[in-house]
């Protein structure tokens, strides 16, 4: 099986802005397509898009946020620099001093973590080490099988998934799970891997997605069996 190509979308208020800032904390280069800002990940890191702001957040944007690594102490303390620099900022979300990651916020205020060196779990997965989400077990099924990636973590209603090829992981964080109450600003798009939009939907129907609504640009906008929205590219 070919996998789809997964990208996390980020709705922004000025998304020229967001993705010059993620380009110079990931080392990536921003490429302007039809819906935005690409960073292509490469060597199974995954890309991300950043967006004009088409849905208004009515939520805090915690189900989803991004795990960075790092090597030393040293290398920990100089990507929080940097983001610092950039404009980004400390956040605290209950974090215990002892706690070894750091939390911070982009200059839009979406959370993400620079993890301490030394990580078993994020071992070899390189920068971007982790997409962090709320969800289910049963959502983390679906996504697995959804990409057609390996589980690489079960365990207490926690799931993981990652490429057979290596990567950023994607990973779940079980119950309880926060009620959502809107549409969230990031989401997943997914690239059909034969560039068949139609048969892609129905394989995605028969794993248990639900269609949501209709998409923008020839997409098609469906939901996982948590709720939370995606799109199917028409390319």
């Amino acid at each position: 099986m070919i996998s789809p190509r997964l990208t996390v979308t980020c709705d922004a208020h000025d998304a020229a802005r967001l993705a010059r800032f993620w380009a110079d904390v990931l080392g990536r280069e921003a490429i302007e397509d039809a819906d935005g800002l690409l960073l292509p990940g490469e060597d199974g890191q995954v890309s991300l898009r950043f967006v004009p702001g088409r849905a208004q957040a009515v939520e805090p944007n915690r189900r989803l946020h991004l795990h960075l690594t790092s090597t030393s102490l040293a290398d920990q303390q100089h990507k929080v620099a940097t983001v610092l620099g950039l404009g980004g900022s400390h956040l605290d979300v209950g974090q215990r001093p002892e706690e070894g990651h750091v939390v911070l916020a982009d200059p839009e205020g979406n959370e993400f973590c620079v993890i301490e060196p030394g990580n078993n779990f994020l071992a070899g997965c390189g920068l971007l080490g982790e997409l962090a989400c709320d969800g289910t077990r049963e959502v983390g099924l679906f996504w697995s099988a959804a990409l057609g990636w390996p589980l690489v973590w079960d365990q207490d209603q926690e799931t993981a998934i990652q490429s057979p090829h290596g990567g950023t992981k994607v990973a779940w964080g079980g119950p309880p799970v926060t009620p959502k109450t809107g549409r969230s600003p990031q989401r997943f798009d997914l690239a059909p891997p034969h560039g068949d939009q139609q048969a892609e939907v129905d394989r995605l129907v028969s794993l248990g997605a639900a269609h949501f609504g209709g998409g923008a640009d020839g997409a098609v906008e469906l939901a996982d069996p948590d709720g939370n929205e995606f799109r199917v590219s028409g390319d």
